[in-house]
């Protein structure tokens, strides 16, 4: 065989590879805080301090989502959280487009569109998922109600 075929059977298999962990770890809620039977109220500041959306934490949970104008699965990631928030009592769905809020994007470490992050009532980071989650992970990823 020809190094060219060698090359493209190469970029295949990475592209093959890179493909399935994308699917395996894309929408997946990561825990960021302790977790949800032993979380504590802290004295850290909540992450939407110095924020416009400072005053719409939910009672039990707030979805603070990050979205681009351009992004398919942002469009479906709104629909769910909108959908799990009009469903469930004390949650609140926050949208933040990422391009006109840089300031918070970088201070939060946000790196790609969708990202959603699960903040408790007093606005600290409970969890967060990169990429569109489903509406069971949604759920998975809310604390227990008070």
């Amino acid at each position: 065989m020809s190094t060219g075929a060698w090359v493209a059977i190469a970029a295949v298999v990475v592209a093959l590879a890179f493909g399935l962990y994308r699917a395996r770890t894309d929408g997946r809620y990561k825990q960021t805080a302790p977790s949800k039977d032993t979380a504590t109220e802290t004295t850290a500041p909540s992450l939407l301090a110095d924020t416009p959306w400072v005053d719409q934490v939910g009672e039990r949970a707030t979805l603070l989502q990050f979205s681009s104008a351009f992004c398919a699965p942002c469009r479906a990631t709104r629909r769910i959280l909108t959908d799990v928030a009009a469903e469930t009592d004390g949650i609140a769905h926050i949208e933040v487009d990422a391009e006109e809020h840089l300031d918070v994007v970088r201070r939060l470490g946000i790196m790609r569109t969708p990202t959603t992050i699960v903040l408790d009532r007093s606005g600290h980071e409970l969890g967060r998922a990169v990429g569109a989650p489903t509406k069971a992970q949604v759920l998975a990823s809310l604390p227990d109600p008070v």
